[in-house]
C-alpha cells in the first residue's frame, strides 16, 4: 500500500512538472513574438514619422504674391512743426508824461497806413508851454538885442579912453551870457514843440493793428505802450528742425504749408538760424509768407502749423508699404529666393509715398519681396509664389444677350 502510494505522488509531481516547464516555454515563446510585434511596430513608426517630415518640408506653408523692390526718382521732403508768428511787430508808445488821452482812432485788427493817426493827447498843456517858450524866447533875445548894443559902444568908446578895459570885457561877457540864453530859450521851444507834436500818435510803417492797451482819459507816462503794429501785415513760420536737418536747408527753397482750414501756402525759407536751442537741441527756420498774403488771411501769429521743406528729387528704393511686418518693434520684410524659400530681413524705412515705403537700409535693389500674406510667414518657409489677381473684364455684349436669352428675358 505505502509502495502503491509513493508511486503516485512521483506520477503526480512528474505531471506538475511537465506542465510547469511547457507553461515556461509557452511564456517565452509568446514575449519573444511581442518583442519582434514591438520592434517592427516602431520601425514603422519611424519610417513614417520621417516620411511625414519631408511631406512638411516640401509642403509650401503659404501662397502669397511678391513684388521687386523699384529705385526711382522721389521728391525729397522734410516734414516739420512750428508756429505762425508776425515777421515784425512794431510798439507803438509815448515819450509825453502826465499828459491826458482824449482820442483813440482805431481798433484792433484795422488795417493802418504810414503816417495814420492813431491816437490824439490832450493838447491845451502842451500848447501853453509852448507860448510860454515864445515868450521867454522874445525875452531873451531882447536882452540879446540890448547887451550886444552896449558892447558895440563901449569898443567904440575904448580909444578915446573914457571907459576902462575891464568895463569893456564886462560888456562883452553880458552879450555872450544873453546870445547863450537866447540859444537855451530856443532849445526849450523846439522841446516844446516836439511835445507838442507827439500829442498826435502815428503809424510808424503800414501794417495791421495786433493789440491796443491804450484807454481814453488815462493819463500818459513815459515809455507806455499804446498799440503793437504787425509792420506790412507780414507773416512767418517759424519751424523747428534738429541740428542735422537744418544742414539740409538754405535761404531760397521752398516750403509747403497747411493752414488750418487745409488750404496749402507756399513759402521760402529767409534764413536758418545761426544758434541751436541749447535745451531743446532744436534749430529755428524762418520761412517768409508775405507772397502769398491773400491766402494767409486765415492765418493768425501764434498758431500751430506743419509744412514740408521741398529739398529737390533723389534716387529712393521702395517697396510696396503693405510688405512691411512690424515685429519686436522692427520693420521686417520676407524676400524670396530662386528655391522659393523666404528669409526675413529686419529694415529701416523712410519716407512714404504713394502706397509705397522708402527702405533705407537692409534690402538689396531689385528683391523678390512678398507684399501680399508676409504677416503669416516665419524665417525659412516655402511658399507658392502667385500672380495678383487682375479684374475681371467686363461681359461682352455676346455674352450678356446670351444670359438675358437664357433667363427668357
Amino acid at each position: 500500500m505505502e509502495l502503491q502510494l509513493n508511486a503516485q505522488n512521483k506520477k503526480r509531481n512528474g505531471l506538475l512538472l511537465g506542465a510547469i516547464a511547457i507553461l515556461l516555454v509557452a511564456m517565452f515563446l509568446f514575449a519573444k513574438k511581442a518583442d519582434t510585434a514591438d520592434t517592427s511596430s516602431a520601425t514603422n513608426n519611424s519610417i513614417n514619422s520621417s516620411s511625414n517630415v519631408k511631406g512638411l518640408v516640401a509642403r509650401p506653408a503659404l501662397t502669397v504674391t511678391v513684388s521687386a523692390a523699384q529705385s526711382t526718382p522721389w521728391d525729397s521732403k522734410l516734414s516739420a512743426n512750428g508756429s505762425v508768428a508776425a515777421w515784425e511787430e512794431s510798439i507803438i508808445g509815448t515819450e509825453l508824461n502826465g499828459v491826458r488821452l482824449v482820442k483813440l482812432l482805431v481798433q484792433v485788427g484795422d488795417q493802418v497806413k504810414r503816417g495814420q493817426l492813431l491816437a490824439q493827447f490832450s493838447q491845451a498843456i502842451l500848447a501853453t508851454e509852448m507860448a510860454q517858450q515864445n515868450a521867454a524866447l522874445a525875452e531873451a533875445e531882447a536882452t540879446l538885442a540890448d547887451a550886444q548894443s552896449n558892447a558895440r559902444r563901449a569898443i567904440q568908446l575904448k580909444e578915446s579912453g573914457a571907459i576902462s578895459v575891464q568895463q569893456i570885457n564886462q560888456y562883452a561877457t553880458a552879450r555872450n551870457t544873453a546870445s547863450a540864453k537866447v540859444s537855451a530859450v530856443r532849445a526849450s521851444l523846439q522841446a516844446a514843440s516836439l511835445r507838442l507834436q507827439q500829442a498826435r500818435v502815428s503809424a510808424p510803417d503800414d501794417g495791421v493793428i495786433s493789440s491796443r492797451s491804450a484807454t481814453v482819459g488815462a493819463v500818459a507816462q513815459s515809455g507806455q505802450e499804446l498799440f503793437r503794429l504787425i509792420r506790412q501785415g507780414r507773416l512767418e513760420w517759424r519751424a523747428e528742425v534738429s541740428a542735422e536737418e537744418s544742414t539740409r536747408i538754405s535761404s531760397g527753397q521752398t516750403v509747403r504749408l497747411l493752414a488750418v482750414d487745409g488750404s496749402s501756402i507756399q513759402g521760402k525759407v529767409r534764413m536758418v538760424a545761426p544758434t541751436v536751442d541749447p535745451q531743446t537741441r532744436k534749430a529755428l527756420v524762418y520761412v517768409d509768407l508775405s507772397d502769398n498774403a491773400a491766402n494767409t488771411k486765415n492765418l493768425r501769429p501764434g498758431m500751430f502749423a506743419r509744412g514740408e521743406f521741398i529739398l529737390g528729387e533723389s534716387k529712393a528704393l521702395s517697396v510696396p508699404a503693405g510688405a512691411l511686418v512690424m515685429r519686436d518693434g522692427y520693420a521686417n520684410l520676407f524676400v524670396v529666393d530662386n528655391a522659393s524659400q523666404v528669409k526675413q530681413l529686419r529694415v529701416s524705412v523712410g519716407r512714404m509715398q504713394q502706397g509705397r515705403a522708402e527702405i533705407i537700409s537692409g534690402l538689396n535693389a531689385n528683391a523678390r519681396v512678398v507684399d501680399s500674406g508676409a504677416g503669416f510667414l516665419t524665417d525659412g518657409d516655402t511658399v507658392r509664389v502667385v500672380v495678383a489677381a487682375t479684374a475681371i473684364p467686363p461681359a461682352s455684349e455676346a455674352t450678356s444677350n446670351a444670359v438675358k436669352a437664357l433667363s427668357g428675358k
